[in-house]
């Protein structure tokens, strides 16, 4: 066999070692056809299923696009005629103390909640100071607080759940004006009881009351919107559910070829939909049958997963798009230590926040921690690290589109706070149907013969 053979035989295996080579040899004309097979719209030098990217047409590629913006929209408008996503009561501080002798800058105040179920998830007290100041100077006092809660059963029995926390917490009041800023009193984290009644004593207002007169102090009770909760619980089953469906129906497509063979994307994508699976959460209803923190808990790691894995799956795919070579070494493990802390930090922070707001309800984790802030901070400076990065990546692989069959833009903006239904929607939507319009472009390509369902990749093109 002379050179040129020698050269297109290599040209036209898979990446291995000599050993592979030499004890492929043999076998080699036997499967001749697999490894010559047409290469259609690219040139690859290993072998992969051919995905519907590679043959869709232009009409093909807007009715994704107008699926993906149909499908975002039904979400949003549901979202948006949606229930809101707290409820609020309020009761003023004054016609708490009415008929009795104490002060508003100390108390205490005695406060009985509205009645509540397990759908509203969670309960919020907030305490906002209103004052005679009318001048523009800007005043921040510290002062302490001290509580006492009490649980009431359906049954009217009661519950001693926390004694007096004696000057429990430090808590700043910023005032400007009149008005001044929310204060956060406590926070439940279960709804145990169907009533909870809180005494809330302030210590070292009495200076800040002799300069600026407190005219009020109003408190107010937050939680989940028991319709929020069920809008919530069934529009996760939905997209659990679609995402298992799809799930299903990409692997049936993939069965028939040989793992080896299915392209670096199907690989990823098979991947990212057991991940989606667990971002919508399978047992996200117990949370709402046991107080357990680890259930609760469990919800934050895999939405967390799954964001990090989303960006994990960007480096690689915008990488890739100009490297064959993807060793653990050089090619993932740079890009894992620059995803790793986001998920790391994540998990720490949901971990960190669950257990001490369940353990104390007057703990702040933005106030009373000073590893928020670091943690934070470390979070924006690999964000910024990461941005930078992937903007490199992707004018990188696109510096020469004329030499690319496609230009992928199904790209997504993830926030995993949301305030609203519209938000809850557009987040859960966006992370759900990205993932569906990758499994539509990455699909394996229905072509009647064989011959065009295997490919060669593209990014050996550049090497020869």
């Amino acid at each position: 066999m002379n050179s040129m053979e020698s050269s297109e035989i290599n040209n036209h295996l898979p990446t291995g070692s000599c050993q592979y080579l030499v004890s492929q040899f043999k076998n080699l004309f036997s499967k001749f056809n697999r490894y010559i097979s047409k290469a259609y719209y690219h040139d690859r030098c290993e072998r992969s299923v051919h995905m519907r990217l590679y043959s869709m047409n232009k009409r093909e590629f807007v009715m994704v696009f107008i699926v993906f913006l149909t499908a975002m929209g039904l979400v949003l408008l549901i979202g948006l005629t949606g229930p809101p996503i707290t409820l609020t009561s309020k009761i003023s501080g004054v016609e708490v103390l009415k008929h009795t002798n104490r002060s508003l800058s100390h108390g205490p105040f005695i406060m009985k909640t509205p009645s509540l179920s397990m759908f509203n998830q969670r309960l919020w007290f907030i305490a906002v100071v209103l004052t005679d100041h009318k001048d523009d100077e800007t005043y921040d006092k510290s002062f302490k607080i001290s509580m006492a809660i009490k649980g009431i059963t359906q049954q009217h029995k009661i519950t001693d759940l926390i004694k007096v926390f004696k000057n429990n917490r430090t808590r700043h009041l910023f005032c400007k004006q009149q008005i001044c800023s929310q204060v956060p009193i406590a926070h439940i984290g279960y709804i145990h009881y169907t009533h909870y009644v809180f005494e809330v004593d302030f210590y070292n207002l009495e200076t800040f009351h002799q300069k600026y007169q407190v005219k009020e102090v109003m408190f107010y009770y937050k939680s989940y919107n028991p319709d929020y909760t069920h809008l919530e619980v069934w529009f996760r089953l939905i997209f659990l559910l679609q995402a298992f469906a799809v799930l299903c129906t990409f692997a049936n497509s993939l069965r028939k070829f040989p793992v080896v063979d299915w392209s670096y994307e199907q690989k990823w994508t098979v991947i990212l939909l057991p991940l989606l699976i667990l971002f919508n959460d399978p047992i996200f209803p117990l949370t709402f049958l046991t107080s357990n923190q680890l259930i609760r808990m469990l919800d934050d790691v895999f939405q967390i997963t799954f964001i990090c894995a989303i960006l994990f799956f960007w480096l690689c795919i915008y990488h890739g798009l100009r490297q064959n070579e993807r060793k653990p070494i050089s090619f993932y493990l740079p890009k894992a230590i620059l995803v790793g802390p986001f998920w790391i930090c994540g998990v720490i922070m949901a971990k960190y926040r669950r257990m001490n707001e369940f353990d104390d309800p007057a703990f702040n984790f933005e106030i009373d921690s000073n590893a928020y802030t670091n943690i934070k901070t470390c979070v924006g400076i690999f964000a910024i690290i990461y941005i930078v990065y992937l903007v490199y990546l992707i004018l990188r692989a696109y510096s020469d589109l004329r030499s690319m069959p496609y230009f992928d833009s199904f790209a997504a903006d993830l926030n995993t706070e949301y305030m609203t239904s519209a938000l809850f929607m557009t987040f859960y939507g966006t992370c759900n149907f990205y993932v569906f319009a990758l499994v539509e472009v990455y699909s394996p390509t229905k072509k009647p013969e064989f011959e065009f369902s295997i490919t060669k990749d593209k990014s050996c093109k550049n090497r020869r």
